[in-house]
């Protein structure tokens, strides 16, 4: 049960909560799914962070006037 899909894959859960007909698997499904969101989350941190770096490195490739037009 502990394997990784990138993305929520609504076919993959609906099968693990079918399967789910215990106590111990249903606390499985749910300990999964939290990871799973938890490493989403993450990812989206990380992605975010990479945007910032992009735009402060262009900013500072570019300086404070903006764009340069060649005269």
């Amino acid at each position: 049960m502990s394997k990784q899909d990138a993305g929520y894959d609504y076919t993959r859960y609906r099968k693990l909560l079918a399967e789910a007909v215990d106590e111990k698997r249903r606390l499985e499904m749910i300990d999964l799914m939290i990871r799973e969101r938890a490493r989403d989350r993450l990812q989206a941190e990380r992605m975010s962070d990479r945007v910032a770096m992009t735009s402060a490195t262009v900013a500072k490739v570019l300086g404070p006037t903006g764009r340069r037009t060649a005269a």
